[in-house]
């Protein structure tokens, strides 16, 4: 399964929010990919922004770490994540 992120690294609380597509967004809702926007504390250096990402996707998804990698935007806000486990909480 692959999903949009938005990341939001230096937040003052890490969570995880589905961002519903609106009518005027064509591009969400024609490749019918869900989008998240994602709250880390980490700082955006050395990757560490990244891997907080991979560890609050991975509870929030009931899935291990391993099982989600960055597939796009490893350098942006929005990122494109695919996730291979087949066992999913959500």
């Amino acid at each position: 399964m692959r999903i949009i992120i938005k990341a939001k690294p230096q937040a003052k609380v890490e969570k995880v929010e589905e961002i519903k597509p609106l009518s005027g967004n064509t591009d969400t809702i024609r490749a019918g990919i869900p989008t998240y926007k994602v709250s880390v504390k980490a700082t955006p250096t050395d990757g560490k922004a990244n891997d907080a990402i991979i560890r609050i996707l991975a509870k929030h998804f009931g899935v291990r770490a391993n099982d989600i990698r960055i597939i796009s935007g490893h350098t942006s806000s929005q990122k494109i994540v695919e996730i291979t486990s087949r066992l999913f909480r959500k």
